[in-house]
């Protein structure tokens, strides 16, 4: 049997958790107070993943780059994907809390969504 020791980031109260795992199933998750704890431990250790927040360029806009994340959760193993493609786009001004800026970003099949506000440069 093969004891996995994690912290867990369902929630602000970052428990200390032990998944334990046979023939690459988890069996026991352990160290929980509360069920988010429990689900993040077995997805962790079989199916980890991420948002990732980042910045665009903007053009036209009373800011230089504009905030962002992904809408939903990405692969673990897709981060520097993610974040090599952010580097090449560049938005028009106006940009909204909320509006797609990339499609499908580095095939995950995840849009890419502005987190604030940016106005034409006048």
């Amino acid at each position: 049997m093969e004891k996995i020791e994690l912290t867990c980031i369902g929630c602000p109260m970052g428990c200390p958790l032990v998944v334990e795992m046979e023939n690459g199933a988890v069996t026991k998750v352990t160290g929980n107070t509360c069920p988010r704890g429990d689900a993040y431990g077995r997805k962790e250790v079989t199916n980890p993943t991420r948002i990732v927040t980042s910045t665009v360029r903007v053009e036209g806009g009373t800011l230089p780059v504009v905030s962002c994340k992904t809408r939903t959760d990405i692969p673990k193993g897709k981060i520097f994907d993610v974040v090599r493609a952010l580097k090449t786009v560049t938005v028009p001004a106006p940009v909204t809390i909320g509006q797609v800026l990339v499609d499908n970003v580095a095939d995950t099949g995840v849009e890419i969504i502005a987190t604030k506000n940016v106005g034409v440069k006048v």
